[in-house]
């Protein structure tokens, strides 16, 4: 019954909350008449409150959050034992834990500033880029296949490549997410623009037999608008389609206006030099290659039997032997090598064979084959739009054009053209926009606290609920638009940073508290909504996988690139409606970051599924962490986890001495020693193994209860 006491109090500090949310909608929106969101209103230029306890504050971020702690009588953790610490940062900001050389150093530097300088190497590494781009891919609907129940493969890692090297080289966020939405429109546009627009490609693909195209066109039209109101705007812009918002100010003909400018766009795939293809794409232009010369080959069948009819003994004996011998063969069981040879022999040959003899032969050596990506670009003849009558594509109604919802900053005229995807994108990160930068914000927070100051990350409508922290929101929001440091004055070379703000947070007092729950906290605020402590989380699919591939020495550290294969159990890709083949990849694929793991949406990799990875159907702006059966018996028993236990164990009798084994399979996998109670456990179980088997079994069964603990696939 304490319990259930504890729940209605906090269920009454909500209340409270969202009274507090209200006051923010105390205006009226003129266009629409109805009560105004607190998220439409602008962004407000605050500064942090004064608080009692100033000496435990060390930026704005710990002033904010201080200053709610203080008036609701609570006091702020103390900070995180050093190697916690250390762990949670390389963890949080590059996907890895640290090893036991940087663990080492880190607690040997009794500098002042030795966090600090490991912050700053870590956002300069660029395994960073690799880390925030999962964040990002999954905003985008990242996967290496079509979708539907075909899901035939895509190649659309070189758009993955240049998110990557986008964070890696700190681009600002708003030429970030212009590109993306619309740099095939920049004046002179380059490749790499260009290359971005697959942000947008990521949608579903039917190919299915029978599927009329331009219904399933028009549901990726549909899904590029849902996908720019969510990861954007942070509101349910899907639920206008068919009727006016219910909760929101947002009409069925202003989605609609948001539709017509994602409706003007073809949908090429575009060739990147400079990237070789992959394995598959190689045969896949081979096949092209061949279908195209069995094609024309068809076309010239009657004049190379009149020139094989027309030669005589003399001849026949001087052809070059190869075409002799190609002539021996019945027609119908020549191979395309013999029939090339008599084309070429036959003086049929044009400038046109030519080119299809140079693309087969390019083909067949794997020449000049470069990586595909899917993109964007402008039509050149605009389709009409007009609003579907309860969503349905067959039944059109008024006519509309491109704009944005009234309850928004307009978008500023285009004149003597209709606006488009480039207006579009340069008004959502326009400063004033009062949705995008604190959308953006909100989400690198839920990151490191495990929910936002606003908790219904994908909801600022009125269904959502309201910041915890409105005027810290703010705060953040308005300093990552004109740089950290420079509010109200000019932007500066810090604007639009996302280094600047991940730096901004990780140096905080706030994130550097320990997660350990205290009573008072468990009583007064379970869910953490306050952040009188940190929150301890359980790593993403991949990152499991790549502390495992850490701990075992088998990483490959390579940045970007292909889409590889890492073990899985046997028929998992052969359950959905197309049987597809799964070839483990060998060599230094075989232990790649668990980011660049293939990715088919019907049937993912297990490791990924049971761990909460998103599939790539729609959007994703929060994982969910669930807690299965499925998951243990993923770490003790998969193919790939198994393979690295051993690799572990081989690591462990390798490098430390036999007096030091244990103490460094707990710091490669846990990032600490082991404490006296897990010591004896440990020890009694090797001990078991050991007489039971040999030393090398012992180590090996220790490896796997170790990959397997809950601490190691948790950030503390």
């Amino acid at each position: 019954m304490r319990i259930r006491g504890e729940t209605w109090r906090q269920t009454g500090r909500q209340i409270v909350a969202a009274a507090v949310g209200a006051v923010f909608a105390a205006t009226l929106t003129a266009a629409t008449n109805a009560p105004a969101l607190w998220s439409l209103q602008p962004i407000r230029e605050v500064a942090p409150p004064s608080v009692q306890k100033s000496g435990w504050v060390r930026n704005g971020v710990d002033a904010f959050i201080l200053a709610r702690l203080e008036r609701e009588g609570l006091t702020p953790s103390p900070e995180a034992e050093r190697s916690a610490l250390l762990r949670r940062v390389h963890l949080d900001l590059t996907g890895l834990p640290p090893t036991p050389k940087e663990l080492a150093a880190y607690l040997a530097d009794p500098s002042g500033d030795a966090y600090e300088r490991v912050v700053d190497q870590l956002l300069a590494s660029p395994h960073y880029g690799e880390r925030w781009a999962r964040w990002w891919l999954d905003v985008a609907r990242y996967a290496d296949s079509n979708g539907y129940s075909f899901d035939a493969p895509r190649s659309m890692w070189p758009w993955r490549n240049w998110v990557i090297e986008a964070f890696n080289r700190d681009q600002p966020f708003d030429t970030f997410v212009i590109e993306q939405l619309a740099g095939d429109l920049l004046p002179e546009s380059t490749l790499q623009q260009r290359v971005a627009t697959g942000f947008h490609r990521n949608t579903q693909i039917n190919e299915e037999g029978g599927i009329d195209p331009e219904q399933f066109r028009i549901e990726s039209v549909l899904d590029r608008v849902n996908t720019t109101g969510t990861a954007l705007l942070g509101l349910s812009v899907g639920c206008a389609q068919c009727h006016d918002h219910k909760y929101d100010p947002i009409s069925q003909r202003e989605y609609f206006q948001l539709y017509a400018f994602f409706n003007q766009q073809n949908e090429p795939t575009l060739e990147v030099p400079g990237l070789p293809a992959n394995e598959s794409e190689v045969k896949s232009r081979r096949r092209e290659a061949e279908a195209e010369f069995d094609r024309y080959w068809g076309t010239l069948g009657g004049k190379i039997r009149e020139w094989e009819a027309g030669l005589t003994p003399a001849g026949s004996d001087a052809l070059p032997g190869e075409v002799r011998d190609a002539l021996a063969v019945a027609p119908e069981k020549r191979s395309r090598s013999q029939k090339r040879r008599l084309y070429q022999a036959s003086g049929l040959a044009d400038a046109g064979y030519q080119q299809r003899e140079q693309r087969l032969a390019d083909a067949e050596a794997g020449r000049g084959i470069w990586a595909t990506t899917l993109v964007l670009a402008e039509r050149p003849e605009p389709r009409t739009n007009c609003v579907f009558i309860k969503g349905d594509f067959t039944r059109p109604g008024a006519a509309v054009t491109a704009g944005t919802p009234a309850a928004l900053p307009p978008l500023p005229a285009t004149p003597g053209r209709p606006p488009n995807r480039l207006d579009l994108a340069r008004w959502l990160m326009d400063p004033r926009h009062p949705l995008t930068a604190r959308v953006v914000v909100n989400r690198v927070w839920q990151q490191y606290f495990g929910r936002g100051l606003v908790e219904t990350e994908n909801d600022f409508g009125t269904q959502g609920t309201p910041p915890t922290h409105p005027e810290l929101l703010d705060w953040l929001a308005r300093g990552f638009q004109a740089g950290q440091g420079s509010r109200g004055a000019a932007p500066a070379p810090s604007a639009w940073r996302l280094k600047a703000l991940h730096r901004l947070i990780v140096t905080s007092a706030t994130y550097r508290q320990s997660s350990w729950v205290r009573p008072e906290l468990a009583s007064i605020d379970p869910l953490n909504r306050l952040k009188a402590r940190q929150s301890r989380l359980r790593l993403d699919a991949e990152v499991i996988r790549d502390a495992a591939l850490v701990a075992s020495g088998r990483l490959v550290e390579n940045v970007g690139g292909p889409s590889v294969f890492p073990p899985q159990p046997e028929g998992v890709t052969t359950v959905g409606q197309v049987k597809r083949e799964w070839i483990p990849s060998t060599g230094a694929d075989r232990f790649r970051r668990g980011l660049y793991t293939w990715l088919w949406r019907a049937t993912p990799h297990p490791l990924l599924a049971v761990f909460d990875a998103p599939e790539g159907f729609t959007t994703c702006t929060r994982r969910l962490r669930s807690n299965t059966p499925l998951q243990a018996l993923t770490l003790l028993n998969d193919a790939g986890f198994v393979e690295l236990a051993g690799a572990l164990a081989d690591r462990i009798q390798r490098e430390a001495p036999p007096a030091e084994r244990l103490n460094y399979a707990c710091q490669l996998c846990l990032g600490r020693p082991p404490r006296p109670a897990e010591r004896s456990r440990l020890e009694a179980l090797w001990t078991a193994e050991q007489k039971a088997a040999d030393e090398r079994t012992a180590w090996f069964s220790l490896a796997r209860v170790l990959l397997n603990l809950d601490e190691t696939i948790t950030r503390e």
